[in-house]
């Protein structure tokens, strides 16, 4: 696989960090470069989700979801928070 050159955020994603607290972000950020340094670490999803991985991590004791997808040498990253309603929310993101 060849190395992340481009990251792009989608604009709900950047909505979302934007209401992040420092700490937070900075969990956020250390599981993106997880991410670039190996871009198959995440769940690869089927169904509607197909193509889409999800990476689990915890930030402030509390497991939190990334959604991203690898096209070529650029990273997607779509949305992340709790597990609660979170692939139904992608999906409908996903499917606007």
């Amino acid at each position: 696989m060849k190395a992340i050159a481009e990251i792009t955020q989608s604009p709900l994603f950047a909505k979302q960090k934007k209401k992040l607290h420092k700490n937070r972000i900075r969990d956020l950020d250390e599981a993106i470069r997880t991410i670039v340094n190996e871009p198959e670490t995440g769940h690869l999803k089927i169904g509607d989700l197909g193509g889409i991985r999800v990476y689990k991590f915890q930030s402030m004791q509390e497991q939190v979801l990334l959604a991203y997808e690898v096209v070529e040498n650029h990273l997607y990253l779509y949305a992340f928070g709790t597990h609660e309603n979170f692939y139904r929310r992608l999906k409908k993101y996903l499917n606007r």
